[in-house]
């Protein structure tokens, strides 16, 4: 058994940092030591929400400790990235390509789970028994045991800051402009919200060449950042501004009247969930990037005419190939990822850094582990 550290929740609504014990991989797993993990709403909302005790996190890179007996494709002492939405490549929708909605492993879509975002192993104890972790990794810990297709190796020289925050935030908004929206060349795309998801959709839209790139927040700092990211054209919107309508009118003056081609909700506010609508030309695509779950009120008007709204999750992530293609795209200078981690923390920091995301004060936020 390895001695180790990791942010424990109660399932009470509080968490903690807690010695852990971790076991040996089985024979399709991968013993990972976790050199960053990102720190993202959806680590503080799970645990205020989920009920049981668990491992923290769910964004994470490390190096390759162990590796079980049939395990191929990586080797003690490499450098990887971890995947949460892990494909078992056997099921209805793995068969189909989707990878990221496996009805097997999937943490979200599964039915076999008894609660969401929760993987029972044995190989992490907690207290002298055995503890689930986030999403199936728990990447805020100084190891975790992973399967084997949880992780993805890469050799590019990137910090584990970086690269850890590929598998979730960079993937989202990414992957929703290239794999889900396909957004083509030379046109206008809206981007609502310009946190940390909000700038990778603005550097999809950049790497899919986009003609017009329009940022739309109420926050004047957060819209000068997406600049750096490559947005063309900056909204600053109204907090009373119901639906964003008074900026979608500023979006069809950029548009000629029409609206623009594609439009990412990327905002995580319930009430916005049809703001993208709002904001497309007849036949234009609305994306829902930020994983809205709550009831909301729709006025069918804005689907007029033959607009399209859709909501993918994790941007239909294909690890095997939206990893490395994004990795190249950060070699090339397409992709700004070190600019997008505006401060590291260590573990025992964790709370501060929850209170510098809900603050507003960074694009990302980044644990490091000796």
């Amino acid at each position: 058994m390895i001695k180790g550290k990791a942010a424990v929740a109660d399932g009470k609504g509080n968490f903690s940092i807690q010695e852990i014990q971790i076991g040996e991989p089985d024979a399709d797993e991968v013993l990972v030591k976790i050199m960053a993990s990102g720190v993202c709403h959806t680590d503080f909302d799970s645990y205020h929400v989920w009920t049981k005790e668990f491992v923290m996190g769910h964004e994470g890179a490390g190096i390759v400790q162990k590796v079980g007996a049939k395990v191929t494709k990586v080797a003690p002492g490499d450098t990887v990235i971890l995947n949460w939405a892990i494909p078992c490549k056997n099921c209805f929708q793995c068969k189909n390509g989707n990878f990221s909605i496996c009805e097997n492993n999937s943490p979200v879509t599964s039915t076999n789970q008894d609660m969401p975002g929760h993987a029972a192993s044995g190989s992490t104890l907690y207290q002298g028994k055995p503890i689930e972790r986030s999403f199936n990794l728990g990447t805020m810990s100084t190891h975790s045991i992973v399967k084997e297709a949880a992780v993805v190796k890469f050799d590019q020289d990137i910090p584990f800051s970086s690269a850890c925050i590929i598998g979730c935030g960079v993937m989202t908004g990414y992957g929703s402009v290239i794999n889900a929206a396909k957004v083509k060349e030379g046109s206008s795309v809206v981007v609502l919200g310009t946190g940390g998801v909000g700038l990778n959709v603005i550097q999809g839209a950049k790497v899919a060449k986009a003609g017009k790139i329009i940022a739309v927040d109420v926050s004047k700092n957060r819209l000068e950042l997406s600049k750096q990211f490559g947005s063309t054209h900056q909204i600053l919107a109204d907090k009373d501004d119901e639906g964003l309508l008074k900026a979608a009118e500023q979006v069809k003056a950029l548009t000629h009247e029409r609206g623009a081609d594609y439009a990412f909700e990327c905002t995580g506010v319930p009430a916005l969930g049809a703001a993208p609508l709002a904001m497309v030309r007849n036949a234009g695509t609305a994306v829902q990037v930020s994983g809205i779950e709550q009831d909301i009120t729709f006025d069918m008007n804005l689907f007029e005419w033959d607009k399209i709204y859709i909501n993918p999750l994790y941007g239909k992530c294909n690890p095997e190939i939206d990893f490395p293609n994004i990795l190249a795209h950060y070699q090339n200078k397409e992709l700004l990822l070190d600019e997008l981690v505006t401060k590291t923390y260590s573990l025992e920091d964790l709370e501060q850094a929850f209170d510098d995301m809900l603050a507003g004060k960074n694009a990302k936020g980044v644990l490091l582990f000796d």
